[in-house]
Order: C-alpha cells, then structure tokens, then sequence
C-alpha cells in the first residue's frame, strides 16, 4: 500500500483549500511546494493584511494535484468562484472528515520547523 505522502505527492503543482479550527473560512490556493506553502500561511496567523493571517486558516483539508501550471491556475479561479457548499463538496469528496492532510503526510504539526516559533 502506498503511503500517504507518495500518494498525495507525486505531482508538480496544487490546488489546495485551507479552513481554520472552527471550519468557519475556506481559503483556496495554488502552489508547487505544498510542503513549504502551508507553513508560510501558518506564519501568517494574526496579519491583518493577509486573509489566511487574519483568519487564522492555515490547515489544509483539501488537496488536488495538477500535472501543468496554467491548467492549474485555470482550475484555481474555478474553484475560488464556488459556493461554500460546493467547495465544502470538494472536500467532503476526499476528505469525509475534514482532517489536517499536512499532519496526515509530513507527520508534523504545527508545519513549522525546530528553529521557529509557533504562535500556539
């Protein structure tokens, strides 16, 4: 059985969605690193410039990969002019039970490494 992280990792780029502890906010997004992207929005908590800081979404429940960038971008935009129970369809289609997938894959939570200080 494969594990989880070649599972989820065998793609170049990411749509992602993000909610918060409370599952109140859904944030989508785009990257070809999720292993780095995600503790950059966990960085973010408490910045009120940022949406995912200022929401304090930062906990990835949904994951698609994409073999090219522009179709990837495409699908983004799509994604991101959805309803909220559309979206909350997504995610319920991969992940019933809406679970943390960066604790599932890397094992880690907070996504931060040992030299940073996590805000919890």
């Amino acid at each position: 059985m494969a594990s989880l992280r070649m599972t989820y990792l065998n793609y170049p780029f990411y749509l992602y969605i993000l909610t918060n502890k409370l599952r109140t906010v859904l944030y989508v997004g785009f990257t070809n690193n999720i292993e780095e992207r995600v503790p950059e929005h966990y960085r973010q908590q408490g910045n009120p410039k940022s949406f995912t800081g200022r929401y304090n979404c930062n906990i990835p429940v949904y994951l698609e990969g994409q073999e090219f960038a522009l179709p990837g971008i495409a699908r983004e935009k799509q994604v991101k002019k959805w309803s909220r129970k559309k979206k909350e369809g997504l995610i319920n289609s991969m992940n019933p039970l809406w679970e943390n997938l960066y604790l599932k894959i890397f094992k880690r939570w907070p996504p931060i490494g040992p030299h940073e200080k996590s805000s919890e």
